[in-house]
């Protein structure tokens, strides 16, 4: 699909995982489509060719598979004010605790009845039908609408099982009260897990219709508060964008406006305590901001005049005049909220068994559900023992759990990581951090601070420092190199203004080259000048090799056929990346330190924190080709880095971590960003997202483990309808409470 577009339905009636696969299979049976449809968000992500399929198509498939579907309202999609109205929540589940509260309160008395003989007095059979028939019909009704419309389709889900499974139970119990003599005064039952083998059509299983049903409201309720809260955290993260905004005109008068009508451009207040309504660049005012609903970093971070800001962080210390550069969809926390969107609408390859059992799951139970009965009517065993076992294979069957299995625990592990600052792109990563064993890291900007500046300037005999800054600070001026803008920007401060340089060029991880003030001057590593004729005096090298002992980076310059000057340069560690090193070595991983610096500068880092093996003096083009020969040695690689030059070898890694203080270039190509630009972020995310598997993965076997055990149970005749209906309401709470565990995630620091 070379122009495919995309977009995300919202999706209605799904209530089990073979709901979710028939969507998907309708979908992406059309031309040109690929979907995924998520059980846990009740969404579905779908990529298509507008020149084969339109959006009309697609609601319509959705609505050939017996469910509706619509699209976003206009904007809604990128807009970060996208949060339910108050109180939605608390509505949506109204309905279904009150059937719930009306389904206990009616099922209650016909199961005392049905269990306590005493309790039994004449008629009272006729009682429980006439408590019971609400519970089935009423508080059930859901179900029974959802099997009419999946019958009308030619489909089943696991709707279908209940609504089947109910209605015999009830059904048999009226035909035995009105045809089998049930209904007579005098009669007594005693409850069982199930009748005498044998036993005629005076038995009546009303208590088993209307409990199941109970058990089963009660299941779904609690599975959808418990959803709810799983994806509370992307709700709480869209919370946090300031509602209005103090819009400061060229009088200096102040309007406070509805943060939906700022404009690139404008400019706001922004006073202590309050909100930044949105990414820009401060103009006037310094103060300390809180930036930790983004990172996950607690410490402020000092911000003056030129600084950008984020919208969304608190201004915690004093008033700040801001310059909007990025408003609604473009803004840092908008792309955060895409990117953990999108995460969670994907799928684990794990979960890709589950969708295959899934699809021919319910067809298979009805299936078997039919032969228990032959079975134990060819076996002799009374019709009622026979439709209580076929009942109970019915309710017993539960592949609920299997498509909560994987979107609950990304639900909640993504939505966990983008509250610390980790944002994972995609379930397939989670596989990618199992298997790594080998973490590069880039130094400048990842373990170091990336902010260069100048240490020292040793001109040769003859030369003093300002003439020597001129001529370097004025062809360094026209560089982007961290380095170049550090000696640029040193030169203007004890110079004043710089020459411009004429035929300027610049060789790639060597240096630059130009004409300034009449003379051709080269700045860089030694080989450069060597390369352009220019001899280094002796004086000179020992600064050079005195720098490269010390872990500073010396940048050589010459013109008119000679070396004229060494300016050190020196980068700082991160206090933190000595303890991240500690923390990756504690999850098994092999740090690997990779520069394009001397080997004795990446040497002395990484003797600082830690690190045994360097690859040193590398060119930016080489260090995907470093990750490919590490991956040849057959290492599973992770990648860090930050710049621009760090994203082909970003995205050559097995694993890509962005550091998110770098480049957009570098966090589009990388699997994991890390908001904060903390190295400790990188172990955490690396562990976050193996916890999140590890549950996937558990969340799995306890799915498939019921029903493997429950189904034989049911068939051999062993288990309850009512039983059954408590297993299967438990088994997808279970799955979805083992998936909140994740919100206790606690960084290491």
């Amino acid at each position: 699909m070379a122009e495919a577009a995309k977009v995300e339905l919202e999706l209605e009636g799904m209530t089990c995982a073979s709901c979710a696969s028939r969507i998907e299979r309708k979908l992406n049976a059309l031309d040109g489509v690929a979907a995924s449809v998520n059980l846990a968000t009740e969404h579905a992500s779908v990529e298509f060719d507008p020149a084969e399929t339109s959006e009309g198509d697609l609601l319509g498939a959705v609505e050939a598979a017996g469910y509706s579907a619509r699209l976003p309202a206009v904007g809604e999609a990128d807009a970060v004010d996208d949060r339910p109205e108050p109180g939605a929540a608390e509505l949506e589940l109204r309905r279904p605790r009150t059937r719930l509260v009306v389904a206990a309160a009616l099922s209650a008395p016909v199961l005392l009845l049905s269990m306590v003989p005493p309790l039994q007095f004449d008629y009272w059979q006729w009682l429980s039908l006439l408590l019971a028939t609400p519970v089935v019909f009423w508080c059930g009704r859901g179900f029974h609408e959802v099997a009419w419309r999946n019958l009308r389709h030619g489909t089943a889900s696991m709707d279908t099982l209940i609504s089947l499974g109910t209605l015999v139970a009830w059904a048999w119990s009226v035909y035995a009260l009105f045809l089998g003599g049930a209904g007579v005064p005098g009669m007594r039952m005693e409850f069982t897990l199930l009748p005498e083998q044998g036993a005629g059509t005076s038995e009546i299983y009303l208590e088993i219709a209307a409990v199941v049903t109970t058990f089963i409201l009660a299941g779904r309720y609690f599975e959808a508060r418990a959803k709810r809260r799983a994806g509370s955290a992307l709700e709480a993260l869209l919370e946090l964008g300031a509602k209005d905004v103090a819009v400061l005109a060229d009088d200096g008068t102040e309007t406070r406006v509805p943060v939906e009508k700022l404009r690139v451009g404008d400019r706001f207040v922004v006073r202590p305590g309050e909100k930044i309504a949105t990414d820009g660049v401060v103009e006037v005012g310094r103060s300390a901001v809180d930036a930790s609903v983004l990172t996950g970093e607690s410490v402020p971070v000092e911000v003056g005049p030129g600084d950008e800001v984020s919208g969304a962080t608190v201004n915690a210390g004093g008033r700040l005049v801001v310059r909007a550069a990025r408003v609604g969809s473009e803004t840092a926390l908008a792309q955060i909220a895409r990117l953990v969107t999108e995460a969670q609408s994907g799928k684990a390859e794990v979960q890709r068994l589950a969708d295959r059992v899934s699809a021919v799951f319910v067809p298979i139970v009805i299936a078997l559900s039919v032969a228990t009965l032959g079975f134990w009517l060819g076996a002799g065993a009374g019709t009622a023992y026979a439709v209580t076992a076929a009942v109970a294979v019915l309710i017993v069957a539960c592949p609920c759990a299997l498509g909560l299995a994987t979107p609950t625990a990304l639900l909640v592990g993504t939505g966990r990581g983008a509250q610390l600052g980790l944002l994972i792109k995609g379930p397939e990563i989670l596989e990618s951090t199992r298997r790594v064993d080998t973490i590069v890291l880039d130094k400048t900007g990842t373990v170091t601070t990336g902010a260069m500046s100048v240490a020292a300037v040793h001109p040769a005999s003859g030369l003093g420092e300002d003439e020597v800054l001129r001529a370097v600070g004025g062809l360094e001026d026209a560089s982007e190199h961290p380095i170049a803008r550090a000696i640029a920007e040193h030169a203007r401060e004890r110079v004043g203004a710089l020459a411009a340089p004429e035929g300027f060029a610049s060789s790639e991880g060597l240096g630059v080259e130009g004409i300034v003030a009449g003379s051709h001057v080269v700045a860089g590593r030694p080989a450069m000048l060597a390369d352009r004729g220019l001899g280094i005096p002796d004086p000179l090298t020992a600064v050079v090799e005195e720098a490269q002992r010390a872990g500073r980076t010396a940048v050589l310059a010459g013109w008119d056929g000679e070396a004229r000057a060494v300016i050190v340069v020196a980068d700082t560690l991160k206090p933190t990346s000595a303890g991240a090193v500690a923390g990756l070595r504690d999850l098994g991983l092999r740090p690997i330190l990779l520069t394009g610096d001397n080997r004795a500068t990446a040497e002395a880092v990484a003797a600082e924190v830690g690190i045994d093996e360097v690859i040193a003096e590398v060119l930016p083009a080489g260090k995907a080709d470093v990750v490919a020969r590490l991956q040849a040695e057959g290492r599973t690689v992770a990648m860090v880095g930050d710049g621009v030059n760090d994203a082909p070898a970003l995205a050559r890694a097995d694993l890509g971590l962005a550091i998110g203080t770098g480049t957009d270039v570098a966090i589009e190509a990388s699997d994991l960003t890390l908001v904060s630009g903390d190295l400790r972020a990188a172990g955490d995310a690396i562990r976050l997202s193996r916890r999140t598997l590890a549950t996937i993965k558990g969340n799995l076997f306890w799915a498939f483990a019921y029903n493997v055990a429950a189904l034989p149970l049911a068939m051999s005749g062993y288990l309850n309808p009512i039983v059954a209906a408590a297993a299967m309401a438990l088994s997808s709470i279970f799955v979805v409470s083992n998936s909140l565990r994740l919100r206790g995630f606690r960084p290491r620091r």
